[in-house]
């Protein structure tokens, strides 16, 4: 796994296929992408470590996690995160198989929407997850005043 972003915009959007736009307010992008060997006792922490650090800046100057704000999930499957430079060309051996790769895809984005669900403040805020397809190549674009990027490995 590598990688989120964090967004503090009012707006940020999402194009996951041609005729489709996924549209969320305020919150947290999470860009991923599993490495060999990755599985799938790691999601529960990955979940939790990500929804709990405090990268959420509120009208006080104080950073509260996604979960405190409470603000909306984007997901991005990103395989390019795991590329590895090789003379001048990228190279993806580190990568999982795409099969494992999609199992664990949907285990990760399943626990996400769990605990927002379970979240009293995002649930009474209406806060959702929103997330592409794995495999698939996506159009993002974002309405920010960062970026802030932030890059945490399990």
């Amino acid at each position: 796994w590598k990688g989120l972003l964090k967004l503090r915009s009012a707006r940020m959007w999402y194009l996951q296929v041609e005729h489709k736009r996924v549209e969320v307010q305020r919150g947290l992008v999470i860009y991923i992408c599993f490495f060999r060997g990755a599985n799938e006792e790691l999601i529960p922490k990955m979940v939790n470590t990500l929804l709990n650090v405090k990268l959420s800046e509120t009208e006080s100057g104080k950073y509260v996690s996604v979960l405190d704000l409470p603000g909306s999930v984007l997901i991005i499957p990103q395989a390019t995160l795991g590329g590895r430079l090789k003379g001048r060309n990228m190279q993806y051996h580190n990568n999982t198989e795409k099969e494992k790769g999609m199992e664990l895809y949907s285990l990760f984005v399943t626990q996400c929407e769990k605990e927002l669900a379970a979240n009293t403040k995002c649930a009474e805020a209406g806060v959702v997850v929103r997330y592409g397809t794995y495999g698939n190549r996506q159009v993002l674009k974002l309405d920010t005043n960062g970026p802030f990027t932030h890059m945490i490995e399990f």
